[in-house]
């Protein structure tokens, strides 16, 4: 059995500023790496990790890092962890998504699932790279505990895809928090969640993505 902490980064400046971003490189705020910080040290305490798998992205590069320095174990970066690329939509900022593309834009509020981003990346088009990097991962880590740190799509499409719900139902999963944990266990082939969106330890650092997004 191994045990994957999907952990997402910590609050981003695009995440401060409002801006949609999906592989633009925006750096963790300044609550984002206390966040980060929080966050290692609560895996630290409550679990055994033997390594980090870190998205390439500096948000979740530097989550995973600082999970790593705290359970003193390596931390190897993996481009296919990066959150959905969101083509046209990168750097919007979010109070203005409905007026620029009030037909694609819906979409993703309504059926994410299904969303194909203008010049960007479809779920499943993130899907087809995660899930690969993952089975390689717990492969490679029998019977370990693993951090993965990477980003809120990622983890959203994960909750639906391997609890064996149709991505039509993606739109009832919620977000998790900035530098939340989600246990992911697998056994024997077979997939199944822990503690989800785990983010008590941040108290009032905790923050989140508002409804409009």
């Amino acid at each position: 059995m191994t045990t994957l902490l999907l952990i997402r980064h910590g609050e981003s400046l695009a995440n401060l500023h409002e801006i949609f971003c999906g592989q633009t490189n925006y750096d963790l705020s300044e609550t984002g790496y206390a966040q980060a910080q929080g966050t290692a040290e609560y895996v630290a305490s409550h679990y055994r990790v033997s390594h980090v798998y870190a998205s390439d992205l500096s948000r979740a590069c530097h989550t995973g890092e600082a999970v790593g320095r705290q359970a003193h174990c390596p931390v190897t970066a993996e481009p296919r962890l990066r959150e959905i690329h969101c083509g046209d939509w990168e750097e919007a900022p979010f109070g203005e998504m409905l007026t620029r593309w009030p037909d694609s834009y819906p979409v993703w509020l309504r059926d994410i699932g299904h969303v194909q981003c203008p010049g960007g990346e479809s779920v499943p088009d993130v899907l087809s790279r995660v899930l690969p990097a993952l089975l390689e991962i717990v492969q490679r880590h029998p019977d370990e505990t693993v951090a993965i740190a990477t980003h809120g799509t990622v983890i959203r499409a994960l909750m639906c895809h391997l609890s064996g719900r149709d991505l039509s139902e993606m739109k009832d999963i919620r977000w998790v928090n900035n530098a939340s944990v989600t246990e992911l266990i697998y056994d024997n082939g077979a997939w199944r969640y822990g503690r989800v969106n785990c983010d008590e330890h941040l108290g009032n650092l905790s923050t989140s993505l508002p409804d409009t997004v």
